[in-house]
């Protein structure tokens, strides 16, 4: 199996946001903000090849469907489909990707898979052979939003899923298009049914790679007390991830974090009750 990790459009989102309830005085050590108090983010994906026989993309980033407005309040940084340039730098195009794994349906992480936006054309679904993967409870959430993150899905996407005829809604631990290949975690702290994909055996030790969306959008976040301003339930969150870090620093499985302008995988450390990300790496490839 060949593992990569793929840029795609960067953002600039506000620090305080980002962190949570933690002092400014700590979160700009991390991150260092701009004169607008805003933090660099990367919309990092993960394309695992011959994963159960297939090209699998681990979501898409934000993409470049705003239009010029809109891209600016949200701190879109580049006007063009990044992930696209990125995967053609591997000769690869969207139509090679068989899978599509979305953890969920807010737009920093599905709005990749719509094309660039152009004026006065309409919304356009790109990866036109892949089949794509969301939770069930995703998808509701996303169809039924609540007035808290309503503007954080894109009206067009679930109809153009739905239409496409190639949508799967997944509930277990696995699914029928990945096998026993992806084992599924579930998480309600951030978003309901945010569906969290670890690949299994990825290597001769049998060390698994854990696709950590917005339950641990980066490094920082490893740490169970910080959390972000846009999770719902904060304190289940917590809890959510202690459970989940647990279980997979047994196994020694590793982290691939998609917001991390910095660190694109790392392994789990703990020591004295306290979590940590060890062994970073930039990128993979």
């Amino acid at each position: 199996m060949q593992l990569n990790s793929l840029m795609g459009n960067s953002q600039r989102l506000d620090g305080g946001a980002m962190f949570g309830n933690v002092p400014r005085a700590m979160w700009s050590k991390w991150l260092a903000p701009d004169v607008e108090h805003r933090v660099a983010l990367a919309c990092r994906c993960l394309l695992a090849r011959g994963l159960n026989g297939k090209a699998v993309l681990f979501e898409t980033g934000i993409g470049a469907f705003f239009d010029p407005k809109m891209r600016e309040r949200f701190g879109v940084v580049e006007p063009q489909h990044v992930l696209l340039e990125s995967l053609a730098k591997l000769g690869l195009t969207d139509a090679d990707i068989d899978v599509v794994v979305l953890s969920h349906l807010h737009f920093d992480h599905a709005g990749g898979l719509l094309a660039p936006w152009q004026s006065h054309e309409p919304a356009k679904l790109l990866f036109p052979n892949a089949r794509y993967l969301v939770s069930q409870a995703a998808w509701d959430r996303a169809n039924a939003p609540h007035a808290r993150d309503r503007a954080s899905f894109i009206a067009e996407l679930q109809p153009l899923l739905l239409t496409s005829g190639r949508l799967s809604c997944i509930q277990g631990e696995f699914s029928e298009e990945l096998g026993s290949s992806v084992r599924f975690h579930y998480s309600q702290g951030h978003t309901p049914g945010l569906m969290l994909a670890e690949i299994v055996g990825v290597d001769a030790d049998n060390t698994g790679v854990l696709f950590c969306a917005d339950l641990i959008p980066g490094a920082a976040w490893v740490h169970l007390p910080v959390t972000m301003g846009y999770d719902r339930f904060p304190e289940m969150l917590i809890d959510e991830k202690r459970a989940l870090l647990t279980a997979l620093h047994g196994r020694q499985t590793r982290l691939f974090f998609t917001h991390d302008p910095n660190v694109a995988i790392a392994d789990i450390e703990l020591q004295a009750g306290r979590f940590s990300a060890v062994n970073p790496r930039a990128e993979l490839y």
